[in-house]
């Protein structure tokens, strides 16, 4: 089980909070200083989240505006390998088991070069199975 990572990406909200120095800044006692609630601007942002048995390796905010496709995911595998290093120190990431959804940046012939570089083994998902996406619950929270 400590071998197998997974991964799963979702759209969430891009938030501009108030700067903490904003929320300090001296005005006179007769202004009317109005501090509004954080809301989520117009805009969403893809994020990437893997993951194994100790919790959570990698999580990668694309930039506003970008999707996952084979050559951002192809990115986004490599930063993942580097990180895995990095966290799991113990553990060779060639022993590696990636699973994901059959997403077509996931299938994309080029991905599956990629893993098949890093020694990856990627573990068969059905085509529809969301018991087999925590992620959905967990961390991205739908």
């Amino acid at each position: 089980m400590s071998q197998i990572v997974t991964g799963d990406e979702t759209w969430t909200h891009h938030f501009e909070p108030e700067m903490k120095r904003q929320s300090m800044e001296w005005h006179h006692p007769q202004s009317q200083k109005k501090k509004f609630k954080t809301t989520p601007s117009a805009g969403k942002v893809m994020i990437a989240v893997f993951w194994d048995i100790d919790g959570v390796i990698l999580v990668e905010v694309m930039a506003r505006g970008e999707t996952i496709n084979s050559d951002a995911y192809i990115r986004t595998l490599q930063k993942l390998k580097q990180r895995y290093r990095r966290v799991r120190p113990n553990r060779n990431p060639r022993d590696m088991f990636i699973q994901h959804d059959n997403a077509r940046p996931h299938t994309n012939l080029r991905t599956q070069e990629t893993n098949a570089k890093f020694g990856w083994t990627v573990l068969p998902h059905p085509p529809y199975s969301p018991d087999l996406a925590p992620s959905d619950f967990i961390f991205l929270g739908h």
